[in-house]
């Protein structure tokens, strides 16, 4: 039978815009399963229910499509952001994205303190900071820190430093801080090396490594042997890693290399990171959404969304193929550099072995995760099993929550919630509760948090303070009702159908005792007698 779109859907697709813009498709649930991004959005959106489309996954789409949102734009590049932020946003299930939907750490040099800390962050601010990243795992990341404060002991503590303080830290003494706090070295001193280490981040290791010579050789003919020495362990240290840095460019590129591979639904991107001709980094990410997709659609999504929070742009950047909208990427990429960035595929040469290379350690990662997935699987499967076999339990537990409570002497109570699913951890559905109601009771706090999770419980809840809404709101109208009635019918010669009179005319008791005794035997039907009889009631 063939595939009719339901009657709203019809109506959309007769009235859009040839503009560009972004749109939104739409389940029943009014949940967003794709976002895409159009320069004439008529064309676009309506080629999703043309009668001879081929792609399964657009079969599959366009089925559960029951509404349509449209955003017009002014050009197709804020088209592509436009598209991006709500990819990131709401995560639709038919479109590429990022496995990992929390953000990537970076390295932060406070740039913008007098003495600036490093640390690690995963949102980039405009605050006169220096970032370095994405990177694909915090530990990665304590790793490099690691490394970089035993070349470049930079501070760590809080302390506003004067260079006045009477003693240093443990750190200063175990040579993992250079004392800027009892005036080892001055501002200036301490600030060019921190420069060094973002120099050194970015790949610029040659003039750091000539400067430290220079300095461990300045501090022997000055017999300052303590300090020479000091300068000889940094530059071994420099060595060291200087020595793993690949040189595979020329002497000044600035590149990254990306390549991805494909298998089974499964997607892995790796990206190596060549500064100044030396391979400094790489990193992997996995994608999900791309069963369906083609490899320039796929590169497309994936440039967009890394480099849309990328410490860094690089001036050129190489691919296996070409990709979707290359010249709208280009220019974006060229606003967030503020200089010329080109998207190149090459064809033969050095650059060709490079892409090549990547290529090859993208589809080695893949085969090393997909078979570390399957090893997890069956173990998840084996210990769900057991877990089924020692509690008696019908099938086994799809879904486990796990609690538990936090606090100092009943202060500060925080409970946390983990989520497994299938045997693996769900980190999106992780929750924290801040317990209102019990002091120093992990019981009570574990009831209550328990009690706020129960969806039956919530609707309970619902249902009482809805009856409890409407019993007084009745009560409050009748309540108001009898207080005129009394107020009224007390008043000799007022019965009914006066009280309604002057209700009527008045609007309510209040205007009506605000009122003269003549504007009030003004009315119809209310004799003098009567309207002072009233005035004097309500005085």
């Amino acid at each position: 039978m063939a595939y009719r779109p339901p009657d709203n859907v019809q109506k959309i697709l007769k009235k859009l815009p040839t503009k560009p813009g972004v749109y939104l498709h739409k389940d029943k649930h009014s949940t967003i399963i794709y976002v895409g991004k159009a320069i004439n959005l008529r064309s676009r959106v309506r080629s999703y229910f043309h009668k001879n489309v081929d792609s399964v996954k657009t079969q599959r789409l366009r089925r559960e499509i029951t509404d349509i949102e449209i955003i017009t734009t002014e050009s197709e590049l804020e088209a592509l952001l436009l598209e991006n932020t709500l990819i990131k946003k709401h995560r639709p299930k038919y479109n590429v994205r990022l496995k990992d939907d929390k953000r990537y750490p970076y390295i932060k040099v406070h740039w913008a303190e007098p003495y600036p800390k490093v640390t690690v962050t995963r949102r980039m601010e405009r605050d006169g900071s220096r970032y370095f990243g994405p990177y694909t795992s915090v530990w990665a990341v304590h790793q490099t820190l690691d490394m970089l404060r035993k070349i470049f002991p930079y501070l760590t503590c809080d302390r506003v430093i004067d260079g006045n303080d009477a003693r240093a830290c443990l750190y200063y003494d175990i040579k993992l801080c250079n004392g800027p706090c009892i005036g080892a070295v001055n501002k200036q001193q301490y600030r060019d090396m921190i420069q060094s280490l973002m120099d050194f981040l970015s790949g610029k290791s040659e003039h750091i490594v000539k400067d430290v010579q220079a300095r461990m050789e300045k501090a022997a003919e000055d017999l300052n042997f303590e300090r020479a020495a000091d300068y000889r362990d940094q530059l071994k240290a420099i060595n060291m890693v200087v020595s793993k840095q690949k040189v595979i460019s020329a002497a000044n590129a600035d590149q990254d290399v990306i390549a991805f591979a494909r298998e089974q639904g499964d997607a892995c991107v790796q990206i190596f990171f060549i500064r100044y001709g030396k391979l400094i980094g790489r990193e992997y990410f996995m994608l999900e959404g791309t069963e369906g997709e083609t490899d320039e659609d796929v590169l497309s999504e994936f440039i967009t969304q890394f480099y849309d929070e990328a410490a860094h742009i690089p001036r050129e950047v190489l691919l296996p193929n070409q990709v979707s909208e290359a010249l709208v990427i280009e220019e974006w990429l060229r606003r967030k550099r503020s200089t010329k960035v080109t998207i190149q595929v090459p064809s033969r040469g050095k650059k060709k072995e490079l892409v090549e290379m990547v290529r090859t350690n993208a589809q080695d990662t893949l085969e090393t995760i997909r078979q570390q997935w399957a090893a997890d699987r069956s173990k998840h499967v084996t210990a769900m099993a057991e877990l089924q076999e020692a509690l008696s339990l019908p099938s086994p537990p799809a879904r486990i929550e796990c609690y538990d409570i936090s606090h100092t002497q009943g202060a500060q109570t925080v409970a946390s919630m983990v989520v497994f699913v299938q045997g693996a951890p769900k980190k999106s559905d992780y929750r924290r509760f801040n317990v209102v109601t019990v002091g120093n009771d992990d019981y009570g706090a574990m009831k209550e948090v328990l009690t706020r999770r129960s969806e039956a419980l919530y609707l309970v809840q619902r249902v009482r303070d809805e009856a409890h809404r409407f019993a007084n709101t009745g009560h409050r109208k009748r309540r108001a009702k009898a207080g005129v009635a009394s107020i009224l019918d007390s008043v000799p010669g007022v019965g009914p159908k006066r009280r309604k009179q002057l209700l009527t005319h008045f609007g309510s008791l209040d205007d009506l005792r605000k009122a003269t005794m003549e504007e009030i035997a003004s009315v119809p039907g209310i004799p003098v007698e009567v309207a002072e009889a009233v005035k004097a009631h309500l005085a």
